[in-house]
């Protein structure tokens, strides 16, 4: 049970600290054109049972089945973290970056999980560093 995001088909979840899950989805709007598949979630002024309660109520609206998290210890991913055992088939994936969430949106096939875990083997890849 996927839900329309603006004509779209909502895909996935993004959470993270202050504003990072809108500016990311509003980047990967300006990309691609598909920031509708995308919900984002903030944490500001939430305690970590807020959170969670505001993730597992958007997981049950839009029927997705991946969040993407900014920090692997971060309170957002600790939420997602707590749900997983009662949610089977729910896929997390933390550390998420622009290059990432972009080859996600791209990707048109059934499986989201799948999708999710090829992007993150792309956003690993786009990391570098430069000069010394």
């Amino acid at each position: 049970m996927e839900t329309e995001n603006e004509g779209e088909v909502v895909k996935a979840i993004v959470a993270g600290h202050g504003t990072f899950a809108a500016g990311i989805i509003s980047a990967v709007e300006q990309i691609t054109g598909r920031g509708a598949a995308f919900v984002a979630v903030s944490n500001s002024g939430l305690c970590l049972d807020d959170i969670q309660e505001t993730l597992a109520r958007e997981l049950d609206r839009t029927g997705v089945r991946v969040l993407f998290t900014d920090l692997p210890a971060g309170s957002c991913t600790m939420a997602v973290r707590r749900m997983l055992r009662s949610r089977p088939g729910v896929a997390l994936v933390t550390g998420v970056n622009l290059s990432l969430l972009l080859d996600f949106a791209m990707q048109d096939g059934d499986d989201p999980v799948a999708a999710a875990n090829t992007a993150l083997e792309r956003g690993r890849a786009s990391m570098a560093s430069y000069g010394g």
